[in-house]
């Protein structure tokens, strides 16, 4: 019996970012044959604590968040409890996966990314020393497949704020900045970023194959721990 893979998303009152969510859900099970279900951290229903509560057998949870902030480290391992399924596995985010930093250059480069433009990073925002640590790693990797530095803005929680970011970078001599969507699904976030005065706004990283990619990867690396 292979083990239900939990896909366990953030949430968002945008009908779309939910669209999205159930699309990266059925990708998944398409591309792999897997059972798969898809539960919500926050927002919306059905929540993760639910959701696992129903699903018998081994289970690997793999959280659909670019940073191992509050929901990753302890957010939905509580959830877990809660549904008496402290034994499943739960997966790093999706973050460090490679293929993330393939997906973002690769919508800059649909938007419109030239040669030359300064280039923004727009995060969710944490204060969350380790996933700040995590956001600069994905920012380097970002700047590795760009070949230019990457510099990080938040949306909500941190600073600098994308805003400031651009700003910032404008007062330094960059006549264009574009900025690339660290961000899995559309909603509130990625439409703050149309005001943040940049040139170019890529879209969000779904439904762009990597994301898939990654899940399934995270799913494989945590199958031994799910069997024991």
């Amino acid at each position: 019996m292979k083990p239900t893979l939990l896909l366990a998303v953030h949430g968002t009152r945008d009908p779309r970012g939910t669209a999205t969510a159930h699309s990266l859900a059925l990708k998944v099970a398409h591309t792999t044959g897997l059972p798969v279900r898809l539960a919500f951290a926050d927002v919306l229903t059905p929540t993760v604590t639910d959701t696992a509560a129903d699903l018998p057998g081994p289970l690997v949870v793999v959280p659909a968040f670019l940073a191992n902030g509050h929901h990753v480290r302890t957010d939905i391992p509580r959830q877990l409890a809660r549904a008496g399924r402290a034994d499943a596995a739960v997966t790093p985010g999706l973050g460090d996966h490679p293929a993330l930093a393939e997906a973002a250059a690769h919508r800059l480069h649909h938007a419109g990314h030239r040669p030359g433009d300064a280039v923004v990073m727009a995060a969710a925002g944490t204060r969350d020393p380790r996933a700040l640590l995590e956001l600069a790693r994905h920012a380097r990797a970002l700047s590795h497949r760009l070949r230019t530095p990457v510099h990080i803005g938040h949306i909500t929680t941190g600073t600098p704020t994308v805003p400031e970011q651009v700003a910032h970078l404008r007062a330094r001599g960059h006549t264009r900045v574009s900025i690339a969507s660290w961000l899995l699904a559309p909603g509130l976030f990625h439409q703050r970023l149309a005001a943040a005065g940049a040139d170019t706004v890529a879209a969000p990283l779904c439904p762009h194959p990597a994301v898939a990619r990654a899940v399934i990867d995270r799913y494989h690396s945590h199958l031994p721990a799910a069997r024991s």
